[in-house]
């Protein structure tokens, strides 16, 4: 079973996103979970709703499916972070000058998935490789 949640045009720098994703990139999601509710990071807060998001479109998508699914068993398998359109803005300066500001955005995607699913994934990219 593989999930995917993302998020667009959130109001976090991709450099500083990114910092936090690399926490959680490869853990179980429920672990996750943990590490973001105590990283002291800002983007850490929409990037917990996002992991949450992901798992309940994994419990739905088991239920469509009528798959057994257990959440503990879900793997962050891919994150990765975005650059957005940038916000433009102006500062007034000394003597009539004006400085450009950028207000930089991010699109957050999130994958997670079952350990069955990342295995045949790497058996597939192994028999291509061949």
């Amino acid at each position: 079973m593989e999930a995917l949640a993302k998020v667009k045009h959130i109001r976090v720098t991709p450099m500083k996103a990114r910092r936090v994703v690399n926490l959680i990139r490869g853990k179980q999601a429920t672990e996750a979970l943990a590490i973001l509710k105590f990283a002291p990071q800002a983007a850490s807060e929409p990037i917990y709703k996002l992991v949450h998001s992901a798992m309940a479109n994994a419990k739905v998508k088991a239920d469509a499916a009528n798959i057994m699914f257990d959440e503990d068993d879900l793997i962050v398998s891919a994150a990765f972070v975005d650059e957005g359109t940038t916000l433009k803005r102006f500062m007034p300066r000394a003597q009539g000058r004006a400085f450009r500001i950028l207000k930089r955005t991010s699109h957050i995607t999130i994958v997670v998935s079952t350990p069955d699913e990342l295995a045949a994934k790497a058996g597939a990219q192994k028999a291509r490789t061949k």
